[in-house]
């Protein structure tokens, strides 16, 4: 069997952030995307650099609060006031895990559903259910995209996700089996039964675990695509939830690092001119 294809999220994200860019030249208002990031967490910090170069390179202003391990739910809840109040402000997002001690839900909803850039906002998941316009989630469009743009259809696809978190299993399930992309999808986790005969028998598998090398080849169907999305940090590095041997024998197979992660950031530069065109 031939290599696996290797779908090459880097480049893709930077055709699309040249797209973009000739966008924002129609604007007549300069977006400006926000992050506020609480903590220390290393990954957190790298992923919040990585969105504010690109916003250089595409021409957005950004708008950046760091906040320290130490702050208060209270702080965070500050921070996502100034953000809806600010004008030169089109979206922002908060950057995910926050620590200990603040309530995720709480400070999710905080922010206003129209300024909403990641498309976590309880109202937008809520319009995501009904396929409404609305911002959706980075992460699940990015995978969408990827595979698109590699003229990989999804229609009458069985779909394996592996993961049911609220950033990317859920909501991924829900666009995957949207009529306009019209998969079949299964979601797995914790409680699933015989995970690796769903896997097995699955035409695309979604990895987002968050475990090392969970998808190995021996649970994958030959000729099957498998997009790499979690990440795990072990002695030997950053590793992803899929086995470098899957590319033995699947059809196509998305990098780690270099696939969804350059993806979901275009994404969000995505949302955040799309929010400024419907302003």
């Amino acid at each position: 069997m031939s290599p696996a294809q290797i779908l090459n999220g880097k480049a893709c994200a930077e055709t699309i952030k040249s797209e973009l860019a000739d966008k924002l030249k129609n604007l007549k208002v300069k977006p400006g995307l926000g992050t506020i990031l609480v903590g220390d967490d290393p990954g957190s910090h790298s992923y919040v650099n990585g969105k504010h170069r690109d916003c250089a390179q595409v021409g957005i202003n950004s708008i950046r609060i760091d906040l320290p391990a130490t702050a208060s739910q209270s702080d965070v809840l500050k921070a996502i006031s100034d953000l809806n109040n600010a004008k030169e402000c089109t979206g922002y997002i908060v950057q995910l895990p926050l620590p200990e001690g603040i309530e995720t839900n709480k400070i999710l909803e905080a922010i206003d559903p129209d300024k909403d850039a990641d498309g976590l906002h309880p109202i937008n998941l809520g319009r995501l259910v009904l396929n409404q316009k609305a911002p959706r989630p980075c992460t699940p469009s990015g995978i969408i995209e990827l595979l698109n743009r590699n003229n990989i259809s999804l229609s009458g696809k069985d779909v394996a996700i592996i993961g049911r978190g609220t950033t990317v299993g859920r909501p991924l399930g829900l666009m995957l089996s949207a009529r306009e992309v019209n998969a079949t999808v299964t979601i797995l986790h914790t409680g699933s039964k015989d995970m690796n005969a769903h896997i097995k028998n699955s035409d695309v598998v979604i990895a987002a675990v968050g475990k090392a090398h969970f998808v190995t080849k021996d649970i994958i169907k030959p000729g099957s695509v498998v997009i790499d999305v979690g990440i795990t940090r072990t002695e030997q590095g950053l590793q992803g939830d899929v086995h470098p041997n899957v590319a033995e024998i699947a059809a196509a197979i998305s990098p780690m690092p270099g696939g969804v992660g350059p993806m979901t950031r275009a994404m969000l530069l995505r949302n955040i001119i799309e929010i400024a065109e419907s302003a």
